[in-house]
């Protein structure tokens, strides 16, 4: 029985250009394109918020709200795979693995770094100061102390 000996690198990317710029970093200097098999598993990870944790509290006719919502979150959250496709595909990066997990970001990246023994994790950067950072929280400052892999935050050129 052979072992897969790849090494995994999870990308962490939203609808930003700082998530996308952590991918871009990754295909150009993480990953060899055109190899018929690649020593690295790329897997690229986006985490769409529930319905919920974007309205807060609903009151009457909230199934509503909530289907409307969700489909939005749903589209968005194709989108944002969509746009990794053309950068994955663009450099001839195929050998990767798309997928939206539902949840917070922080806790959606440290599962998917556990669930798949990943040796690294690729976070853009949004570049928030101290303050905001304090009120909005950081998922790469989060992912830097919880991770259980090296993580690369990727400042946006």
């Amino acid at each position: 029985m052979e072992v897969d000996k790849k090494q995994v690198v999870v990308v962490g990317i939203d609808d930003s250009e700082h998530g996308l710029s952590a991918l871009q970093w990754t295909v150009d200097h993480l990953i060899v394109p055109f190899l018929p098999e690649s020593p690295t598993k790329l897997l690229v990870v986006h985490a769409k918020p529930s319905p919920v944790s974007v309205l807060g509290g609903v009151g009457p006719g909230a199934s509503v709200v909530l289907s409307i919502v969700e489909s939005d979150l749903r589209k968005a959250a194709a989108l944002v795979i969509e746009k990794a496709k053309k950068i994955c595909n663009s450099r001839s990066v195929h050998q990767v693995e798309f997928g939206v997990v539902e949840g917070d970001a922080r806790n959606v990246l440290c599962e998917a770094v556990e669930k798949h023994q990943a040796a690294m994790l690729v976070v853009g950067s949004h570049g928030y100061g101290a303050l905001k950072r304090a009120f909005l929280g950081s998922v790469s400052d989060y992912c830097i102390h919880n991770a259980s892999c090296s993580v690369v935050i990727v400042k946006k050129p």
